[in-house]
């Protein structure tokens, strides 16, 4: 930079500086502040006067100041000391933006020095150093504060006693000299400022801290309505007001339209928010001044409002408007750039991002359609979700919620083709997308990517979970890709990845702010219950992303028949525990217990043969019976080892399992396939029905009415049923049903005892023990009953034809027949039957020769039986075990023999459990 450029730009700063800078003056004892501020300027500007004239050092600068002044009327010699004072620092800033013109104009940057390419390039000869932008900054602030501020009308902008110590002087001092040409004035400081902006090194000095005054002027200058007596307007209510006063021309006030407009444009969009919402108002608004008390702020007027909401509507409605709107709301409360505690503090105050919600959630009255702010609104308000800075993300996650769900209610179909379908398109495409692989002809395609399914997943879990409001076309939206998050908290379950617990709590949301309806149908489809569309087309699956998260590959065809099976059987039983694993967090609700009478409901088909159709869950069709059969099988299986017990949360559940039961048991006599499971699950179903109306439970009249449905089933059973006990207790129990527990048999209640433990009270009351020992016989599970045969409590006593047609059955095919007979031949031993003493060595080589069972059912009944012989006969037993399972080392490798070792350790264990201190005693033969 030459040594003539630095003296021009830091000689127009010295004279800014010496203009604006305080200095010592003459003050009387009884001077207000006003008066001294007066006198400081008219001194400060006589100083520089007299310098310019007599300075020659700065000759350049009075000639630039003299060329400036040719291209603007600013009189500088008038009565008002501040209007000389304002103008004079006008023509400063005017004279210094000429110069930073005229110094870039003749600068050339050297070049670049190729041994050092890491040095800075110089900078721009038109850069002011940090104490010239403050000099700058002090010029500014006393241009807008004596010539714009004064010049306003009441309610608009914010007034200068509401501003600082300094502004309050000013008003008092500029309020007794209101000139007649204050509109002129407005304008002309306006319009200069304006000018000086242009240079981009003063733009941000001006815009940064006068933007709100600048649009508050030229609001003023080109929007005032003209009533045919406009000057009357400007100063009214002021002091040393006077209404002759001179207005603007048409084309000066669309001059003032086009500068107001093109300033909206260029400035930072939320700044400009903030201020137009500042300029707007409230109906009424208090302030306080650094010292003073609380002021209050007088209303803006109406025209003010309107223009202010017209032009934030605009602002709104432009590429990003709605981030820009949001910013310029929240970054006064420290969410902006600055962050820290106040941003901090901020994310608490959910009031104001509500505020924010509910004004992008209305459609402006500027706006041409609501359907055509949606489309141009919606697609923003999506965006704030996926904030990346942890500050903002939080304010502007709650705007964006509130405002979806705010739409969602007031414009449900708009919301959900401009922000729902949006939101869970990627979810929807893994559901819907056919195989790619094969019409690309590559092995492997991406078909939803892992940062769009993440952020899909994610923002359901903020609207849903986190917006928490059930909104009915919310749930159905989300009711259809339900099992896309079901197959993705599936997929998520098998390692490890971010988006399994917003998975699970998205679909634990779903089904708690659900009908029971809906969620019951929509847990059958995820269990496989109902036909349906695949969840996933069979050459689609979820694999692991690289950050985390999951993608939705397609592939090839895979031509292993084998490995298609055993995926597919695996996917499915991986499916059911998952589902379990829901139900268990459920169990809270009653969603978990009524589903699991659902699947009790659908085993009615098992208990009914292929021909079944009744069923709820079955289709008719054959292939698909057995495949819903089986997984029904299978859910109650894994629910009973999940969750157990407490699947059931009141006793109307209790009531409808009890029903499923004898429902079963009505379909297994029907259809003639009633085995022991079956009998032993009747009478515990119709103990518990007796344990209820005993007073287990406090029974109300909704208890009683849901007990109804049971009374045609009791009479069905007490009708068909083979066994006379269960006959009696079946007639008895639909008798206390139907009398609400007015009535109740003996044979009820000694049942209800034997259920709940009070065996020996029960029976001090019988007035028949012969009929007692029926009733507790068929609530024990010591009761069999089988298709073939039906062995009656009554005949175990001593009856040795009886012995050996149980001993006989313990050899039948049947797996049911002979589990049952085995089973027998235990009780037998353990009530120390004369025929099963005489024959214990016959009934040890039975229980010994069905360990090698295949059947589960048989061979735990057999371990259980040689359990009791060896609690009976230790020293004899337990040795002969060994010696029959002693196997070679051969055989070690062989199936069989692994089978046989896992059988005889648990022979072994309960044995040697039941021994307890007789072990030591039994190690004779080792």
């Amino acid at each position: 930079m030459a040594p003539t450029t630095v003296v021009r730009l830091q000689t127009v700063t010295e004279a800014l500086r010496g203009l604006t800078a305080p200095t010592e003056v003459t003050v009387v004892s009884q001077a207000s502040r006003e008066n001294v501020l007066l006198q400081t300027l008219s001194c400060n500007l006589s100083a520089f006067r007299q310098k310019l004239l007599q300075d020659p050092d700065i000759l350049t600068l009075r000639q630039l100041r003299e060329n400036v002044m040719t291209q603007f009327t600013l009189p500088l010699n008038s009565d008002d000391i501040v209007w000389n004072f304002v103008a004079e620092a006008l023509v400063l800033l005017l004279c210094l933006k000429q110069a930073m013109i005229d110094v870039l104009a003749q600068f050339t940057p050297p070049k670049r020095n190729p041994k050092s390419p890491e040095c800075a390039p110089p900078l721009s000869p038109d850069t002011l150093s940090i104490s010239q932008q403050k000099t700058v900054q002090s010029a500014l602030q006393f241009v807008v504060t004596l010539g714009i501020c004064p010049y306003l009308l009441p309610g608009v902008g914010v007034p200068l006693r509401c501003r600082s110590e300094f502004a309050v002087t000013v008003e008092k001092m500029v309020g007794h000299f209101m000139p007649a040409d204050g509109t002129w004035r407005l304008h002309t400081v306006t319009q200069v400022l304006l000018t000086i902006a242009g240079h981009p090194s003063l733009e941000s000095l001006v815009f940064s801290g006068h933007l709100g005054d600048l649009i508050a002027s030229l609001c003023q200058l080109g929007y005032l309505p003209i009533k045919g007596q406009q000057d009357s307007v400007l100063g009214k209510g002021l002091p040393g007001y006077r209404a002759s006063q001179k207005g603007l021309t048409e084309d000066e006030r669309h001059g003032c339209k086009e500068a107001l407009r093109k300033t909206l444009d260029q400035v930072y969009q939320p700044n400009v928010i903030k201020e137009l919402l500042i300029l707007q108002g409230g109906t009424k608004q208090v302030a306080r001044a650094r010292s003073g008390p609380t002021q209050t702020i007088r209303q803006a007027p109406a025209w003010l409002r309107r223009l202010c909401g017209q032009f934030l509507s605009q602002a709104l409605m432009k590429p990003h408007g709605v981030q820009a709107v949001v910013r310029g709301i929240l970054e006064g409360a420290g969410a902006g750039l600055a962050g820290g505690r106040s941003a901090e503090a901020a994310a608490s105050d959910w009031r104001k991002c509500d505020a924010v919600a509910r004004i992008l959630a209305s459609c402006p009255q500027q706006c041409l359609s609501v359907a055509d702010y949606y489309q141009q609104v919606c697609p923003q308000v999506i965006e704030l979700f996926h904030m990346m800075d942890t500050l903002t993300a939080r304010q502007f996650q709650r705007v964006a919620t509130t405002t979806l769900l705010s739409m969602v209610k007031e414009q449900p179909n708009l919301a959900d083709r401009h922000l729902l379908r949006p939101l869970l398109a990627p979810l929807v495409t893994c559901l819907r997308t056919e195989g790619m692989a094969e019409e690309s002809g590559q092995e492997e395609v991406v078909i939803v990517g892992e940062l769009e399914l993440t952020r899909s997943v994610e923002d359901v879990y903020k609207v849903c979970v986190v917006g928490n409001d059930p909104l009915p076309r919310l749930m159905e939206s989300l009711e259809g890709v339900i099992r896309a998050i079901f197959n993705l908290y599936c997929f998520t379950k098998q390692g490890v990845s971010h988006l399994r617990t917003p998975c699970q709590e998205i679909l634990l949301w779903f089904f708690q702010k659900s009908e029971t309806k809906v969620a019951l149908q929509m847990l059958k489809q995820l269990a496989g219950l109902l036909p349906l569309i695949p969840s996933l087309q069979p050459l689609n699956q979820f694999t692991a992303g690289s950050e985390g998260g999951v993608k939705l590959i397609s592939k090839r065809t895979v031509s292993d028949d084998d490995e298609v099976l055993y995926g597919k059987v695996y996917w499915d039983q991986w499916r059911a525990e998952c589902l379990a694993d829901l139900l268990s967090s459920l169990k809270e609700s009653n969603i978990a217990g009524d589903f699991f009478i659902e699947c009790l409901k659908g085993l009615a088909c098992l208990a009914g043969g292929a021909n079944c159709t009744s069923a709820p869950n079955c289709t008719g069709d054959l292939p698909d019976l057995q495949q819903q059969q089986l997984i029904t099988v299978q859910l109650v299986a894994v629910m009973c080892e999940k969750i157990g017990h407490s699947v059931f949360s009141n006793t109307v559940q209790v009531i409808e399992f009890i029903v499923a039961t004898l429902e079963r048991s009505c379909m297994s006599m029907v259809h003639r396939t009633e085995e022991m499971v079956e009998a032993q699950t009747l009478s515990m179903g119709m103990g518990l029905i007796a344990a209820m109306l005993g007073g287990a439970v406090q029974l109300t009249s909704k208890d009683f009415v849901a007990m109804k449905s049971m009374l045609s089933l009791l009479t069905q059973l007490s009708a068909t049923h083979p066994d006379p006990v269960i006959q009696e207790l079946a007639s008895d129990l639909r008798i206390t049903i139907a009398t609400h527990g007015a009535f109740s048999t003996q044979v009820v209640s000694e049942a209800a005892h034997c259920t709940m433990g009070n065996k020996t009270e029960g029976a001090n009351r019988c007035i028949d023990p012969g009929r007692a020992a029926k009733a507790s016989a068929v609530i024990e599970d010591r009761e069999v009953s089988t298709s073939d045969m039906a062995v009656q409590p009554e005949a175990r006593s001593s009856s040795s034809s009886q012995f050996h047609h149980i001993f006989e059955a313990a050899f039948d095919p049947e797996v049911s027949t002979r589990a049952a007979a085995i089973r027998t031949l235990t009780q037998l031993i353990q009530q120390h039957n004369p025929d099963a003493l005489r024959n214990q060595e016959k009934i040890l080589t039975v229980f010994l020769e069905n360990l090698n069972h295949e059947d589960s059912f048989v061979y735990l009944s057999a371990i259980q039986g040689v359990s009791v012989l060896s609690d009976m006969y230790p020293a004899r037993i337990l040795p002969e075990l060994l010696n029959k399972y002693q196997i070679s080392p051969e055989e070690t490798e062989k199936k069989q023999s692994v089978e046989a070792r896992m059988k005889i350790g648990e022979v072994l264990m309960r044995s040697t459990r039941a021994l307890g201190d007789c072990m030591p005693f039994c190690h004779g033969k080792d």
